[in-house]
Protein backbone atom coordinates (compact mmCIF):
# COMPACT_ATOMS: atom_id res chain seq x y z
CA UNK A 1 0.00 0.00 0.00
CA UNK A 2 1.49 3.80 -0.79
CA UNK A 3 0.56 6.56 0.66
CA UNK A 4 0.10 9.77 -1.21
CA UNK A 5 -0.67 13.35 0.27
CA UNK A 6 -2.75 16.14 -0.97
CA UNK A 7 -3.17 19.30 0.10
CA UNK A 8 -6.86 20.59 -0.72
CA UNK A 9 -5.93 24.00 -3.14
CA UNK A 10 -9.04 27.04 -2.23
CA UNK A 11 -9.89 27.01 -6.23
CA UNK A 12 -11.04 23.10 -5.72
CA UNK A 13 -13.73 24.21 -2.99
CA UNK A 14 -16.73 25.84 -3.24
CA UNK A 15 -18.24 28.85 -0.97
CA UNK A 16 -18.28 27.23 2.03
CA UNK A 17 -14.68 26.13 1.64
CA UNK A 18 -15.59 22.45 1.40
CA UNK A 19 -14.24 20.01 -1.30
CA UNK A 20 -15.92 20.05 -4.39
CA UNK A 21 -16.92 16.18 -4.55
CA UNK A 22 -15.62 16.16 -8.32
CA UNK A 23 -12.07 16.83 -7.08
CA UNK A 24 -11.51 13.14 -5.42
CA UNK A 25 -11.53 11.52 -8.60
CA UNK A 26 -8.90 14.35 -9.65
CA UNK A 27 -7.69 12.72 -6.17
CA UNK A 28 -7.89 9.19 -6.74
CA UNK A 29 -5.51 9.85 -10.40
CA UNK A 30 -2.89 11.59 -8.50
CA UNK A 31 -2.41 8.80 -6.08
CA UNK A 32 -2.98 6.26 -8.41
CA UNK A 33 -0.23 7.77 -10.81
CA UNK A 34 2.23 8.14 -7.58
CA UNK A 35 1.40 4.76 -6.70
CA UNK A 36 2.69 3.17 -10.50
CA UNK A 37 5.69 5.17 -10.29
CA UNK A 38 7.14 4.25 -7.11
CA UNK A 39 6.64 0.73 -8.77
CA UNK A 40 8.37 1.03 -11.58
CA UNK A 41 5.19 1.94 -14.09
CA UNK A 42 4.68 5.02 -15.18
CA UNK A 43 1.18 6.00 -17.19
CA UNK A 44 4.33 7.15 -19.97
CA UNK A 45 6.17 4.20 -19.69
CA UNK A 46 2.49 1.96 -19.92
CA UNK A 47 1.81 4.01 -23.25
CA UNK A 48 5.56 3.86 -24.64
CA UNK A 49 4.62 0.22 -24.05
CA UNK A 50 1.68 0.30 -26.37
CA UNK A 51 -0.75 0.12 -23.19
CA UNK A 52 -3.33 2.26 -21.94
CA UNK A 53 -5.45 2.06 -19.19
CA UNK A 54 -8.97 3.72 -19.04
CA UNK A 55 -11.03 3.82 -16.03
CA UNK A 56 -14.47 1.41 -16.59
CA UNK A 57 -16.11 2.21 -13.13
CA UNK A 58 -15.48 4.37 -10.16
CA UNK A 59 -17.42 3.48 -6.80
CA UNK A 60 -16.87 6.74 -4.35
CA UNK A 61 -18.24 6.52 -0.80
CA UNK A 62 -17.76 10.15 1.19
CA UNK A 63 -17.20 9.79 4.83
CA UNK A 64 -16.88 13.31 6.20
CA UNK A 65 -16.04 16.65 4.24
CA UNK A 66 -12.51 18.16 3.58
CA UNK A 67 -11.93 21.62 3.50
CA UNK A 68 -9.51 24.11 2.14
CA UNK A 69 -5.77 23.54 3.53
CA UNK A 70 -6.73 20.19 4.66
CA UNK A 71 -3.80 17.51 4.28
CA UNK A 72 -5.85 14.27 2.80
CA UNK A 73 -3.28 11.34 2.86
CA UNK A 74 -4.18 8.23 0.30
CA UNK A 75 -3.92 5.06 0.84
CA UNK A 76 -3.76 3.45 -2.89
CA UNK A 77 -3.65 -0.53 -3.45
CA UNK A 78 -4.61 -2.90 -6.02
CA UNK A 79 -7.36 -5.33 -4.84
CA UNK A 80 -8.12 -7.45 -8.23
CA UNK A 81 -6.44 -8.20 -11.36
CA UNK A 82 -6.95 -10.01 -14.52
CA UNK A 83 -5.84 -10.33 -17.78
CA UNK A 84 -7.86 -7.64 -19.25
CA UNK A 85 -8.32 -5.61 -15.94
CA UNK A 86 -6.92 -4.04 -12.78
CA UNK A 87 -9.17 -2.71 -9.58
CA UNK A 88 -7.63 -0.09 -7.32
CA UNK A 89 -8.64 0.50 -3.97
CA UNK A 90 -8.35 4.26 -2.10
CA UNK A 91 -8.92 5.40 1.39
CA UNK A 92 -7.92 8.72 2.32
CA UNK A 93 -7.87 10.16 5.65
CA UNK A 94 -7.41 14.00 6.91
CA UNK A 95 -5.52 13.30 10.54
CA UNK A 96 -6.35 9.68 10.85
CA UNK A 97 -9.53 10.17 10.45
CA UNK A 98 -11.36 8.55 6.80
CA UNK A 99 -12.78 10.95 5.03
CA UNK A 100 -13.78 8.90 1.68
CA UNK A 101 -13.67 5.28 0.10
CA UNK A 102 -13.46 4.74 -3.55
CA UNK A 103 -12.47 1.82 -6.32
CA UNK A 104 -11.65 2.49 -9.79
CA UNK A 105 -11.41 -0.07 -12.37
CA UNK A 106 -9.48 0.31 -15.77
CA UNK A 107 -9.29 -2.33 -18.32
CA UNK A 108 -6.51 -2.57 -20.80
CA UNK A 109 -6.73 -1.51 -24.33
CA UNK A 110 -3.84 -1.21 -27.32
CA UNK A 111 -3.13 2.32 -29.01
CA UNK A 112 -5.97 1.71 -31.40
CA UNK A 113 -8.11 1.46 -28.69
CA UNK A 114 -9.30 -2.16 -28.99
CA UNK A 115 -9.18 -5.12 -25.54
CA UNK A 116 -6.23 -6.55 -24.96
CA UNK A 117 -5.04 -9.43 -22.67
CA UNK A 118 -1.98 -7.42 -20.66
CA UNK A 119 -0.88 -11.01 -19.87
CA UNK A 120 -0.42 -12.13 -23.42
CA UNK A 121 0.90 -8.71 -24.23
CA UNK A 122 3.08 -7.24 -21.35
CA UNK A 123 3.80 -10.33 -18.65
CA UNK A 124 6.37 -8.15 -16.73
CA UNK A 125 3.65 -5.34 -15.73
CA UNK A 126 0.67 -8.66 -15.48
CA UNK A 127 3.10 -9.95 -12.98
CA UNK A 128 4.27 -7.12 -11.06
CA UNK A 129 0.30 -5.79 -10.46
CA UNK A 130 -0.49 -9.37 -9.34
CA UNK A 131 2.58 -9.52 -6.98
CA UNK A 132 0.67 -5.82 -5.45
CA UNK A 133 -2.62 -7.04 -5.29
CA UNK A 134 -3.55 -7.05 -1.55
CA UNK A 135 -7.13 -8.07 -0.16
Amino acid sequence: MEIYKHKVQYYETDKMQITHHSNYIRFMEEARTDFLEKNGWSYDRMENEGLISPVVSIDINYKKSTTYNDNIEIATKIIDMSMVKVEFEYTMYVKGSIVCTAKSVHCFVNNQGRPISIKKINSEIYELFLSLVEK
